[in-house]
């Protein structure tokens, strides 16, 4: 009897991975979007950088945008979000370096309001920049202070936008993949995220599927506005996919991975990889248990049961080893190598109790922490 139920679980989780394989969207291939062709006009940008304690990438990140080989009227706008390091400083002491001065614009964010989340408001402090001093711009580039860019980024971003026609186009950088736990840890975030949100399904007008990578977002601002502006996501604790989501109301959106887009911001330990997954993980269940519980079955079925019974069922073994060939193509992107797959078992336990973890935190008052500010709602 024993013997029969092992086997029917083993075969349940099979099962659920060619499903995955078959129609989800095939995503776990690593693509590149094709270059695409240069618009006969390079119409204005301008780039919202929200910045919070952020003195030790600022100038990094700022001087690959302030060196943006770009055809076009090109302007940057820093908001320093109550800054208690350099930030600010370390910005302008950037742009008088390279020259770039008339290129930058480094304001302070007023009070945060109630009901808004930090860098939402950051953001909307820089559109309201851009509205009074550059109307005219058909862009705004939505990256963080954490984001190295190659020279080319902008030109290759607008000319893949104006050949959609897309509302909203998105590159997720290569997160930093340095320390152990980053090795171990990093490329199977970016694997859950991409089954999560399958790239294909995100750039499918005929599907709802939405997502974008909150690090490089290159808003129309037509339809920024059509949307009611960034204040449509004013409370959004994950803003890159609930930005996708209204824009692609509005229009279609592109999302890709990047080839030459960094984050500079390390996670080096275990703990700073698990902080980052509790603190978004339950709000992307809409902070429900049911959905928790969901999570956390699915979870076991997928990556728990294909070990555990490897030894005594077939369908076992062979989930395992799918599992493992779908996982490769992400290592590889990361620079890993194929002999990392087999333990992804493992990472999904990390990330489903860092998942866990989130939820305890929502309910006793903590969820959504970061930089000093504890955001999601408490219930």
């Amino acid at each position: 009897m024993a013997e029969q139920a092992a086997f029917a679980l083993a075969t349940l989780a099979l099962l659920a991975w060619l499903w995955l394989a078959l129609f989800r969207g095939q995503f776990w291939h690593v693509r590149f979007a094709p270059a695409a062709p240069s618009p006969m006009f390079w119409p204005e940008v301008v780039a919202i950088v929200p910045a919070r304690d952020e003195a030790l990438v600022i100038e990094n990140a700022l001087q690959s945008l302030l060196e943006q080989a770009y055809e076009g009227q090109f302007h940057i706008v820093v908001v320093d979000d109550h800054s208690s390091d350099r930030t600010a400083a370390l910005a302008r002491q950037t742009a008088l370096r390279l020259g770039q001065c008339k290129r930058l614009s480094v304001i302070t964010a007023r009070e945060l309001p109630l009901g808004w989340a930090g860098k939402v408001w950051a953001q909307a402090e820089g559109l309201r920049l851009q509205v009074r001093r550059f109307p005219h711009a058909r862009y705004v580039w939505l990256t963080d202070a954490d984001i190295r860019h190659h020279p080319h980024a902008l030109h290759e971003l607008v000319a893949r936008a104006e050949s959609g026609q897309f509302a909203l186009t998105s590159l997720m950088a290569r997160l930093h993949c340095v320390s152990l736990a980053e090795n171990v840890l990093i490329p199977a975030f970016v694997f859950f995220f991409a089954m999560l949100y399958p790239f294909a399904q995100v750039n499918d007008v005929k599907r709802r599927t939405a997502a974008a990578a909150g690090g490089c977002m290159l808003a129309r601002t037509d339809a920024l506005a059509a949307i009611g502006g960034i204040a449509s996501i004013k409370d959004a604790l994950i803003d890159d996919c609930a930005l996708a989501a209204q824009m692609k109301r509005a229009g279609p959106i592109h999302l890709d991975l990047a080839r030459d887009c960094y984050s500079l911001r390390p996670c080096d330990d275990w703990r700073s990889v698990w902080n980052m997954i509790a603190r978004s993980a339950y709000t992307q269940l809409r902070h429900s248990p049911s959905l928790l519980g969901l999570t956390a079955v699915g979870m076991v079925l997928l990556y728990v049961v294909p070990p555990v019974l490897a030894p005594f069922a077939w369908p076992a073994l062979a989930a395992w080893l799918l599992m493992t060939g779908l996982y490769v193509p992400m290592l590889r992107y990361y620079g890993r190598a194929a002999t990392w797959a087999p333990a992804l078992p493992f990472v999904a336990m990390f990330y489903l109790g860092a998942t866990l973890a989130s939820a305890w935190r929502h309910h006793r008052g903590r969820g959504g922490r970061w930089k000093g500010r504890t955001q999601a709602t408490v219930t």
